[in-house]
């Protein structure tokens, strides 16, 4: 009986073993049988993101080509080498637009004079030792450019407006102070800064200049005061106010090299007819000084025609004025 007994415990045992042998080889089963699911749908994934990587990449290479295409179709019926504006002459560029190398702007051939681009070099701020730097610059080329200047009372300050005079370039102003919170507190305080810089330049001088540029440009967003107001105050004496379409960078927080100050100016000049470019010659813009001369000539080998703002100039204008009344 006890023999009996014995048996059936080792079969319960053999069964028991048998049966935990099942249960591992069904787990394992069903865990490979998981990881092979994951594992599918993972890789299923991936291709499902490469395939829409590739429809993404062939649509880029699509519209590259049709964007070449379209140019040289464009190209085929206008003057060699000359790149049709994208953006109007009294409207102020996007920073952040894509950029045109402007390499591509240079020619082998004589441009006619009524085809070749004009650009308008001004500077703002100054005078100061960086004026005399540029005066040079600009005489060793045969360059005119355009100065809206501050006031400065000092006589090295006085020799350089006279000499920004007698060397044929434009004098402009910019403001007296050049302080934001005391020009722009009230159209009062505005037209007093502008009058006792007009007078100071012509005692100086001997010239009466009408051009003028806001601190900031007409468009800034510092003034107390509508510009509005200012603008129809500016229009009712005659004067002439410029903003630009070309900016540099110089004004910037962000730190340019001279290269990059090039680069910019050129980038944005293929863009117009007529450029008036921004750039700064108070006693910070080293660099600004070092950019010019190569800046001029590239300008020169792309034809274009490098003048001083005139009565002839058509402003370029963030707020028009023909549009204040």
């Amino acid at each position: 009986m006890e023999e009996k007994t014995n048996g059936l415990r080792d079969q319960q045992i053999r069964r028991r073993r048998i049966n935990r042998m099942k249960m591992s080889i069904v787990a394992f089963g069903a865990v490979w049988i998981l990881i092979l699911t994951i594992s599918t749908i993972v890789l299923l994934m991936k291709i499902i993101f490469l395939e829409d990587r590739m429809d993404k990449i062939a649509e880029s290479v699509i519209s590259v080509e049709q964007f070449v295409e379209n140019q040289n179709q464009k190209n085929a019926g206008s003057p060699e080498g000359k790149i049709p504006d994208t953006v109007s002459d009294n409207t102020m560029p996007d920073s952040q637009e894509a950029q045109t190398d402007g390499n591509a702007a240079k020619t082998d051939h004589i441009i006619p004079e009524e085809e070749r681009r004009k650009v308008y070099l001004t500077f703002d701020d100054g005078p100061s030792e960086n004026t005399a730097r540029i005066l040079d610059i600009l005489k060793e080329h045969n360059v005119k450019a355009t100065f809206f200047v501050t006031g400065n009372e000092e006589e090295t300050a006085k020799e350089l407006y006279r000499r920004i005079v007698d060397e044929g370039h434009t004098l402009g102003m910019h403001s007296f102070t050049h302080k934001y919170d005391v020009i722009y507190q009230s159209l009062d305080a505005y037209i007093e800064d502008m009058t006792h810089l007009q007078s100071y330049l012509e005692e100086v001088t001997g010239v009466t200049t009408n051009f003028i540029r806001f601190p900031g440009g007409s468009s800034n967003h510092v003034s107390n005061v509508d510009m509005h107001e200012l603008i129809r105050y500016v229009n009712e004496q005659g004067f002439t106010y410029f903003d630009w379409n070309v900016a540099s960078g110089d004004a910037t927080s962000q730190v340019y090299t001279p290269d990059e100050l090039v680069q910019n100016v050129i980038n944005d000049v293929v863009k117009y007819d007529t450029s008036v470019v921004l750039m700064h010659d108070s006693s910070a813009k080293g660099t600004t000084v070092e950019a010019l001369a190569p800046m001029i000539d590239q300008l020169q080998e792309m034809g274009a025609e490098l003048l001083p703002i005139d009565e002839t100039t058509k402003p370029v204008q963030h707020i028009t004025a023909d549009n204040v009344e």
